[in-house]
């Protein structure tokens, strides 16, 4: 009766099968030497199977719990940890400082997550010590600022203050060429660090009007203003010349097809002015810490980047170091699920958001190498702006600025949305 049972409830496993037997021959034996009937041997079997079937049923679910708990663990580490915010509510301001400052490393690359800030800075730390402590510098004292004039504290604690500051202190160091070490080159680290804050904070109340973030014109503009007041043959703050991406190769026709491969990934790397494969995977392995959609639309927008660098003929060292790649990268990741909800036709838009960005950097540093200047992300961050400001149907996927989160968050919210709309209209009707 037993065993028919068992094979009844479909019990399959081998292990189970033979402590079904190992449970009868002990009844046989107990019968066999008169410690019991037969009927009682074959009550007691049943009493001890759903003792032990019961037994391995709460194993199972406890492990079951137990990797459903890892994992909603692992959840918890993704996306942009809302939950940490509540967390540290009550805890001490050099606590939240630390949290406010890694969220604004994430933001540089349209991320907002204080442990991809911290995979982030170990890869700066990894490629520079130097350039690592010329951006923490810049991240600490923007926030600073930011908390010394009184501005938003959402916008404090989401890092909304200390991505420009980062991105100028990194910039300052790469384009200097004092070396590594330079300690006079904190000066205008902070003095730009505090400068953003400043821009950031009357762009915002300029562009609000139009729902468009302020993005990183401010480094853009502060960048651009240090390299035009030092000049490359400043006494205390020289800085290399600026080469043009259109300058002749000496051997143009002569691609590297490895070589040009590994500069996708290093474009990821080069939106942090980091130029080293290790720290450029484990700055694109913090993206994917946030958001795998992100990610994808980054390596995606750096392979268009390098495509257009190649039909333009730009110098070799623009894409086998990923210098050609990262404003496409930056114009994918905008349109591609971040500013804009997920689909097939924002998808298209990315692709193309990421051929304009990467013509548009080619010619803009065409343009300002000229005159020694950079182009830095101008292209990614004008045509963001200008992809923002579209009508039509992108309009309609369009995501508020104050309410953008990770691409899978927005394409949860936005199918809630989109389902209030619905009830909406019927309980109208």
């Amino acid at each position: 009766m037993v065993p028919q049972t068992f094979m009844a409830n479909g019990g399959s496993c081998v292990q189970d099968t033979q402590l079904v037997y190992h449970i009868l021959l002990r009844s046989f034996k107990l019968t066999k030497e008169g410690h019991i009937c037969e009927s009682t041997a074959v009550a007691a079997a049943a009493v001890m199977w759903t003792e032990t079937k019961t037994e391995m049923e709460e194993v199972g679910r406890s492990r079951a719990s137990l990797g459903h708990r890892v994992l909603n663990t692992l959840l918890l580490c993704t996306g942009d940890m809302e939950h940490l915010n509540k967390y540290m509510q009550d805890k001490s301001f050099v606590l939240q400082l630390a949290v406010w400052g890694l969220r604004g490393v994430t933001r540089v690359i349209l991320a907002n997550n204080p442990l991809s800030g911290a995979l982030i800075m170990a890869a700066l730390y990894w490629a520079s010590p130097w350039q690592g402590l010329l951006g923490t510098v810049g991240t600490l004292v923007s926030t600073l600022t930011a908390v010394i004039m009184g501005q938003d504290r959402a916008e404090v604690s989401g890092g909304h203050h200390g991505f420009n500051g980062m991105l100028v202190s990194l910039l300052m160091g790469v384009f200097s060429s004092a070396g590594d070490w330079y300690w006079w080159l904190l000066l205008p680290v902070c003095f730009g660090s505090v400068t953003c804050v400043f821009l950031f904070s009357g762009l915002s109340s300029l562009l609000v009007h139009w729902d468009l973030p302020v993005a990183v014109f401010p480094f853009n503009i502060i960048i651009i203003l240090y390299l035009l007041c030092t000049g490359p043959d400043n006494p205390y703050f020289p800085h290399h010349r600026i080469v043009p991406p259109g300058a002749l190769d000496p051997n143009g026709t002569d691609v590297i097809v490895l070589e040009m491969v590994r500069g996708v990934p290093l474009g990821v790397g080069q939106i942090f002015a980091c130029g080293g494969m290790g720290p450029s995977l484990l700055i694109l392995g913090a993206l994917v810490l946030y958001s795998p959609l992100l990610a994808a639309h980054a390596l995606l927008g750096s392979a268009v980047g390098t495509l257009a660098g190649l039909s333009m003929t730009v110098h070799h060292g623009y894409l086998y170091s990923g210098l050609s790649g990262f404003n496409g990268a930056l114009g994918c990741m905008a349109v591609g699920g971040l500013f804009f909800t997920f689909s097939w036709r924002t998808h298209l838009f990315a692709i193309a958001s990421a051929f304009l960005s990467a013509y548009a950097d080619i010619a803009l540093g065409n343009l300002l190498g000229t005159v020694g200047l950079p182009a830095c992300s101008w292209a990614a961050t004008l045509t963001a702006t200008l992809m923002l400001m579209l009508t039509g149907s992108l309009a309609e996927n369009r995501i508020p600025t104050g309410q953008v989160m990770a691409p899978e968050h927005n394409l949860h919210s936005r199918s809630l949305w989109a389902a209030a709309k619905i009830t909406d209209r019927e309980s109208t009707a």
